[in-house]
């Protein structure tokens, strides 16, 4: 557990978070969280804190997400059940106060940033992405929803790209994550050393922060090689993922004959029925919600998920045995029904006390 996370100050005033499982992929404990969260509040409290970096160690990625394999013991007894419900509590906490925190925090997303690495990383003021990036929310693929405020800002990215991304847990790479607006800034990963190099021993005491900054990543930053491939589809993605239920867009899909339809509804249909119709409705609901809205809905869905058979065999399949070959109770999109996809709405103990 020690040094799970690393905290370092510079005497110019910047501070940095660096997540310290490399090993794991930097993937999040619930500890991680709680001693991210009490720095955060020492930090904005502190004058002489002026910004905040947010980095992963190791070569592979900044976060890969939360520790799936402790959240999988959730059904094995009370305590562990509770403890899976005081995971998603603290991490959701912490997600929403780097939304709301009043200094520039520059992320890092270098390498793989997935499900709560995407949560810590969103809510920065200044989000990097370089050409080693590969960003996913994959909770589809463990019978999952996406999380972390994931509706919030899905419904940010432009036409139905964020449905797209969320119901098929796409992974994309730089210029996609620019144009999904999940990241600001590309700098190649060769660039990255000196530019938090320059970060550090930078006085920010006697500088405009944000505008010092800014000019700092201008200096660093270019633009990455390539077109965006999900700008390319955004037509035949808001064409069939605009439609108000799963089975209208496999339908879709299905009377498209394109290479795109055929393999994103051969996709789809790989997922657990449940967590798709689910994320549509997360989504949908979300459109018009306030991001606190959304984190006290994705608590609610959390907390009922974990009681959720499916969840439990999505992750064996791709976690435990990871013979990836699910065995789900709802086979189809139709045995899965509206009243019982309703309930998962449905729970007056689950709030995110602010």
């Amino acid at each position: 557990m020690e040094n799970e996370v690393i905290f370092a100050v510079s005497d110019g005033g910047a501070a940095t978070i660096t997540l310290n499982r490399p090993k794991a992929l930097n993937s999040l404990s619930t500890e991680m969280l709680k001693t991210i969260g009490e720095k955060l509040k020492v930090w904005q409290a502190n004058d002489q804190i002026h910004l905040i970096i947010l980095r992963g160690a190791g070569e592979k990625g900044f976060c890969a997400g939360g520790d799936i394999k402790t959240l999988y013991k959730a059904r094995s007894s009370q305590e562990a059940f509770k403890n899976a419900e005081v995971f998603f509590e603290e991490e959701y906490l912490v997600d929403m106060a780097i939304y709301h925190y009043p200094k520039p925090i520059i992320a890092c997303l270098d390498g793989i940033v997935m499900g709560g690495g995407v949560g810590l990383t969103y809510g920065a003021s200044h989000r990097i992405v370089t050409e080693r990036t590969k960003w996913a929310m994959p909770e589809m693929n463990i019978g999952f929803f996406p999380d972390v405020g994931a509706a919030y800002f899905l419904n940010k990215a432009p036409g139905y790209v964020g449905y797209y991304l969320a119901l098929t847990a796409s992974v994309i790479q730089a210029v996609d994550v620019l144009f999904a607006n999940a990241a600001d800034s590309f700098i190649k990963s060769d660039n990255l050393h000196e530019f938090f190099e320059r970060v550090e021993q930078t006085d920010w005491h006697s500088l405009d922060t944000t505008m010092a900054l800014n000019q700092l990543i201008v200096e660093h930053s270019s633009i990455p090689s390539g077109n965006s491939e999900l700008a390319s589809l955004q037509n035949e993605i808001d064409q069939h993922f605009s439609k108000n239920t799963m089975e209208e867009i496999v339908e879709s899909l299905g009377n498209d004959s394109s290479k795109f339809a055929q393999e994103t509804k051969q996709l789809l249909l790989s997922k657990s029925p449940s967590s798709l119709k689910i994320t549509l409705m997360q989504l949908k609901d979300a459109r018009d919600k306030t991001l606190e809205e959304c984190f006290a809905t994705d608590l609610i869905l959390a907390k009922n998920f974990l009681k959720h058979e499916d969840f439990f065999e999505g992750v064996r399949s791709v976690v435990i045995d990871k013979d990836r070959n699910p065995q789900y109770i709802y086979k189809t999109l139709a045995k899965f029904t509206d009243a019982e996809m309703e309930k998962f709405f449905q729970d007056s103990s689950a709030t995110v006390k602010k």
